[in-house]
């Protein structure tokens, strides 16, 4: 009884690590957009998301039910599974992080864990029907609904003001952006932090704390909330940049429309318990803001990139969990190899991080493009 308690706590305190990396990973889809504009410092912004992310924890369980019993049979479920799948998702989220790129954190969580139970369990334990309703086609609809909404909205919010002097413009935009700004972190809330939470649930259903179909204690919901809105604060600025800056050029009207749609679109799938990708809702919407506004520039390079990480976020983690199962599954030793593999791992991320630094001061300043050599005259 002691190693099975142990090896909980051990899953409980992995799982709020990754609520930690969801919340800097993450950070740029509420705050990006007012960043990029002035509409809040970058200190003051991720201040305010950690804090709304913390109030958004509490609003609502719908999601957190639907990971605890809904992608996954809980009744086949170890904890030795559910510590795999959240090394899968970690790792993912801090390979993405260093490339900054605003890949899911969300589907690295799913694609950990469904590896890890397919490994373990079989793929009789995963309901790959649950998958597709809740998680694949809302990943397919959810940023494109977003996009849409928030071309709309921005195409509205030019022609309205289109008599209004533009320093009026500006500011009365950027002062609507700090409400709209805090809706999304406060919407982030609701949906991701119940991600961690589900996780939390699953493991004391596995390790037979809680019964069968148990909804979250409430000091999981609180641990949930505090995690991923310490990871909030702490800011990823990395990809901040790149949704800020990185895909197209953002002005105050733009930033407001993106952070609107985005708010609509994500409080609507968690009233109803789908476990979508908040970051790929935020994407989508600010690409449509870049599409609303006419000589708009969008870097489709940049959108390419990030489409792929898209692609790769479920699989990828998928292998990651896979492999670490079949490892863990090895007994005490294999957890532990597998624990200190990936402390390893996160340390040689950040270090490499290092090399090209980005904080709340350099943030909104796009990196130099790298020089290209000149070929040499012949004589």
């Amino acid at each position: 009884m002691e190693s099975v308690s142990f090896l909980l706590l051990a899953v409980i305190l992995t799982a709020l690590a990754f609520d930690f990396t969801n919340g800097f990973h993450d950070t740029a889809n509420s705050m990006a957009t007012s960043i990029a504009t002035g509409a809040l410092s970058p200190r003051v912004a991720v201040a305010v998301a950690g804090v709304l992310n913390l109030a958004g924890a509490f609003l609502s369980t719908e999601v957190a039910k639907t990971i605890s019993g809904g992608i996954v049979n809980d009744g086949q479920v170890s904890l030795v599974m559910i510590f795999a799948g959240l090394i899968g998702a970690i790792l993912w989220n801090l390979v993405t992080w260093l490339l900054g790129l605003p890949s899911s954190s969300s589907h690295a969580l799913f694609g950990g864990l469904i590896g890890a139970v397919w490994v373990g369990a079989g793929g009789s334990a995963v309901r790959f029907g649950a998958i597709v309703e809740k998680i694949v086609i809302p990943a397919v609809a959810a940023p494109v609904m977003a996009c849409v909404v928030a071309v709309l909205a921005t195409y509205l919010a030019y022609v309205i003001t289109r008599r209004t002097a533009a320093r009026a413009v500006g500011k009365g935009f950027r002062a609507g952006q700090v409400g709209s700004a805090s809706l999304v972190a406060l919407a982030h809330g609701t949906n991701d932090a119940q991600k961690t939470m589900g996780v939390i649930t699953l493991a004391l259903i596995a390790g037979g704390v809680l019964d069968h179909g148990a909804g979250p204690p409430w000091w999981v919901v609180l641990t949930a909330g505090l995690a991923i809105s310490l990871g909030t604060y702490a800011g990823g600025w990395r990809i901040i940049r790149t949704m800020g800056k990185g895909l197209t050029d953002i002005q105050s009207p733009q930033g407001f429309a993106a952070e609107t749609s985005a708010t609509a679109v994500i409080l609507a799938s968690s009233h109803m318990g789908f476990a979508l990708s908040t970051t790929q809702v935020c994407t989508g919407s600010i690409l449509g803001a870049g599409l609303g506004r006419k000589l708009a520039h969008v870097r489709w390079g940049v959108a390419g990139r990030i489409a792929v990480s898209w692609l790769l976020t479920l699989p990828a983690a998928a292998v990651v969990g896979g492999v670490a199962a079949w490892v863990a599954d090895q007994g005490t030793l294999g957890v532990a190899l597998v624990g200190c593999v990936a402390m390893a791992a996160a340390a040689g991320f950040y270090v490499l991080s290092r090399r090209r630094p980005v904080s709340a001061e350099n943030v909104n300043e796009m990196p130099a493009p790298t020089p290209q050599p000149t070929a040499g005259r012949a004589g």
